[in-house]
């Protein structure tokens, strides 16, 4: 049995210590190295702030019942914090890099000519940034066959997704290495080109921007969208997902609506895209046309309903939201 990749973090900051913590946990060891200068004694602090962050991070999830609270010291050891002044020593020993150092340029450029010094050739480099693109890094490092961005999302110990995206140099096999890597830690890897706002950033601005739109508008207030949020996109959308949505509702729904709230509104964000135009004209709108956005053919659509249907289920009753049969009339005998 081949032994686990030793990871490494560049950067021991919230997103290198979030790293760090996820791959202890499921029985790496790793190296957090910090990437700035430091005496002796602010090393030595910053060593200690790191490993107390993980340390209260596990006991959090082991009171809220996630694992045995005797797990920790274990946990914990696995994780080396090391200091710039050591890293020279520590970086050969490192399968997979983690670079999590500052949304600058010139912060990136420094951190991967540090560590491009001491890296063995086989090592893969990885930029955990939520803003540049890996077209914009990947000259930035001597073997850009090797990497990629993989943007995780906050706290990194505990949501699944991790977006990867390749740019057109990234050796096929080291996107797999990274997948299987991230699977195996029982994380949710997804590829996307290489583009500003990977996924979820992006889907997130526009989301929060309209929200903090319709509150401005006066169309509700930050607790009731808020709640709408809460109780009816979030939920929807985690038992679902949004391109699904569209061809499990019908893509015409999506149709007519965009282009109702387009002139209604007088706004042209809400004009759908020509995807959506288009496949409306060809009669793909989804489920029950047998195609969308997926190829529904084959597909037992009742049974599918059915799935569906337990999914959401299964979430409203983990929320405790599920409906119960006769609420009214038991809060009407509570009540009198």
């Amino acid at each position: 049995m081949n032994p686990l990749p030793v990871i490494g973090s560049l950067g021991a900051g919230r997103m290198g210590r979030g790293i760090a913590h996820a791959f202890a946990f499921a029985g790496h060891e790793v190296v957090l190295i910090d990437a700035k200068p430091r005496d002796a004694g602010a090393a030595e602090t910053l060593r200690a702030e790191a490993q107390a962050e993980i340390r209260a991070s596990l006991a959090a999830l082991a009171e809220a019942g996630a694992f045995d609270a005797r797990d920790i010291d274990a946990i914990v050891s696995r994780v080396r914090i090391v200091p710039r002044k050591e890293a020279a020593a520590a970086l050969p020993g490192i399968d997979i890099l983690f670079e999590g150092v500052p949304e600058r340029l010139e912060a990136k450029r420094a951190a991967f000519e540090f560590a491009a010094a001491h890296l063995r050739a086989d090592t893969i480099v990885a930029s955990t940034t939520s803003t540049m693109v890996s077209t914009e890094l990947a000259g930035l490092v001597p073997r850009p066959e090797r990497f990629l961005n993989c943007h995780w999302l906050n706290p990194a110990y505990l949501i699944p997704l991790v977006e990867l995206s390749p740019h057109a140099g990234t050796d096929p096999a080291v996107t797999g290495r990274m997948k299987g890597v991230l699977e195996a830690i029982g994380k949710k890897p997804v590829v996307c080109a290489a583009a500003p706002g990977f996924i979820v950033p992006r889907l997130q601005a526009l989301v929060m921007n309209e929200a903090a739109r319709m509150v401005e508008q006066g169309i509700a207030t930050a607790e009731d969208v808020d709640r709408a949020v809460r109780y009816g996109f979030g939920i929807r959308y985690a038992s679902m997902g949004v391109v699904e949505f569209i061809d499990y509702g019908g893509l015409d729904i999506l149709y007519y609506a965009s282009h109702y709230m387009a002139k209604a509104l007088g706004e042209p964000r809400f004009e759908p895209p020509a995807i959506v135009d288009r496949y409306m004209h060809e009669g793909r709108r989804g489920l029950r046309d047998g195609k969308g956005f997926f190829d529904w053919q084959g597909v037992d659509a009742a049974a599918y309903r059915k799935d569906v249907l337990a999914r959401q289920l299964a979430l409203l009753k983990h929320l405790g939201l599920a409906p119960k049969p006769g609420a009214a009339l038991n809060a009407q005998v509570r009540s009198s």
